[in-house]
């Protein structure tokens, strides 16, 4: 909840504060997330916490708006070269760092070598497209990209550079290019200051109030992150009047008992990011394409969708939301506990009791009760379940392996940035296995020269034919089963504005777009 602190607390201080008219007061937002906080390291982030911790903590030259849209950040502006070959961008002259250093080109260059050379997190959308050594500080405030192939999503891919103060990471760079540093301390020009971070439990920011950027009326001053997908303690957290902002990951019991306090509103918007199941290919029996489209007929989509967790219908694995580049002849998974028993039939597993792993987030209630109920009805086709609901941590560590990757897991993604490609690489692309958000571990050329043809040209109406015929191919190996389109929900606070859907990796939780109106 937002309450109002007094910046005093001595007698003497209250009475000058009265005296002079009002006490100054911050706006403090609690918001509650379902898994903790891995990094806030920017050439490290993966997952919607590290992105929320970034959003805040760091800018980028641009961000995106609610339809999609770059808007400018840290840079004003930028030019796209008529063959689209280098994009130039010039940075505000009013620019900072939280230590009042100016930004220049020169930081941005860092940050983007760094982020080749570490290869983690946001790596992948560069590598391949800007090479080492082609992003050129032109002079202090200008800076060029220049692509080694055509991309056509590369503007799209922009706000998940986030800059650091080469300086400052520069002298602390160590043995290790500042990776233990940036664990811990942060070097960005973002809306707010790291003021704590309990991993296991917590992390609290707070409002820089040098920040260059604008900031809307009645702004939020500090924000605090209670890391718990307890619902109970969510409840308990609202009632006493702490929390501000549930998660997005509450069952529907939690927000309406909520929005019954007489506090809370709920905020509901439809996304582009899925939910799915994803099936690991190359492990056993899953690696059996019968078997991988037996499950998907054993799924009661409706009753997920309208009971257990709401959301618009998936027929394909790409959103709707994507409306262009959806392929609407694809008829989508059905609930048809008779059609996955001939699937079964017709597999090499067939006649024999079928082990199956069933993956999920510990803790999170609206999880388990899908894996119960896809339990009780894959073993009544034969199948033997061993339930794995694991950590959230623990889930991005088992990923990283075919081996230790559950057979079935369910896993929210959503676009890391706005174009479908990030829809398609990511989740499906060879190059791009050995994540949580690929483990379904397709190695299909096939799939990949689609993807790699779709990023290669500029036409519109081609790299929608070619996203549809990825579709197609990926509904009929069933690797991936789409379950639904998360309609985002939030129980807040009456007197909390601000929130809108982005289609972009937790961008919509960058607190410089909040105020408080109470």
């Amino acid at each position: 909840m937002t309450r109002q602190f007094l910046t005093t607390t001595a007698a003497a201080a209250l009475t000058a504060a009265l005296l002079a008219g009002a006490a100054q007061a911050e706006n403090v937002v609690t918001m509650n997330t379902v898994q903790i906080f891995g990094t806030i390291d920017p050439a490290k982030i993966s997952d919607y916490t590290d992105y929320m911790a970034s959003v805040n903590l760091y800018d980028g030259l641009a961000t995106v708006d609610g339809a999609g849209n770059l808007v400018p950040e840290l840079a004003e502006s930028w030019v796209v070269a008529n063959d689209a070959s280098s994009v130039t961008f010039t940075i505000r002259a009013d620019a900072t760092f939280s230590d009042g250093s100016p930004v220049e080109a020169k930081d941005v260059v860092y940050s983007f070598e760094r982020l080749l050379r570490i290869n983690q997190g946001p790596a992948n959308l560069f590598a391949g497209v800007v090479a080492p050594g082609n992003v050129v500080a032109v002079d202090d405030k200008t800076v060029t990209f220049t692509l080694s192939k055509t991309f056509a999503p590369f503007m799209t891919t922009v706000p998940a550079l986030r800059i650091l103060n080469s300086d400052v990471v520069a002298d602390n760079a160590g043995s290790d290019d500042a990776q233990e540093w940036l664990a811990n301390n942060v070097a960005g020009a973002g809306a707010y200051l790291l003021v704590s971070w309990d991993r296991g439990s917590r992390m609290i920011i707070k409002r820089n109030p040098d920040y260059y950027g604008a900031m809307p009326e009645n702004p939020i001053d500090e924000v605090r992150w209670i890391i718990t997908n307890d619902e109970a303690t969510v409840r308990a957290l609202a009632a006493s009047g702490e929390l501000t902002m549930s998660s997005q990951f509450q069952s529907p019991d939690t927000y309406q008992a909520l929005v019954n306090m007489g506090r809370f509103r709920l905020e509901s918007q439809p996304t582009a990011t899925g939910f799915y199941l994803k099936l690991n290919s190359q492990l056993a029996p899953t690696d059996d394409v019968h078997i991988r489209r037996a499950i998907a007929y054993a799924i009661d989509y409706d009753t997920i969708r309208e009971v257990i967790f709401p959301g618009e219908p998936m027929t394909t694995v790409l959103p709707s939301a994507f409306a262009d580049f959806h392929a609407g002849d694809v008829e989508g998974p059905l609930y048809d506990l008779e059609r996955a028993a001939a699937e079964v039939a017709q597999s090499s597993y067939a006649e024999q009791p079928i082990p199956l792993t069933l993956g999920y987030v510990a803790g999170t209630l609206f999880e388990e009760e899908i894996s119960l109920m896809m339990q009780a009805n894959l073993e009544s086709l034969g199948f033997v379940i061993v339930q794995q609901p694991d950590p959230w941590n623990r889930i991005t560590e088992i990923a990283s392996s075919v081996d230790s990757t559950p057979n079935v897991n369910q896993i929210f993604f959503g676009p890391t940035y706005p174009s479908p490609d990030s829809m398609f690489f990511t989740q499906y692309h060879s190059d791009a296995s050995g994540t949580w958000a690929s483990m379904e571990w397709l190695q299909d050329p096939e799939v990949d020269a689609l993807i790699d043809a779709a990023r290669a040209t500029g036409d519109v109406a081609e790299q929608a034919e070619l996203y549809k015929q990825v579709q197609r191919n990926l509904a009929e190996q069933m690797v991936s089963v789409p379950l639904l389109a998360q309609t985002v929900q939030h129980a807040m606070d009456n007197c909390l504005q601000g929130f809108a859907a982005v289609p972009m990796q937790s961008f919509d939780y960058d607190f410089v777009r909040y105020s408080w109106t109470c």
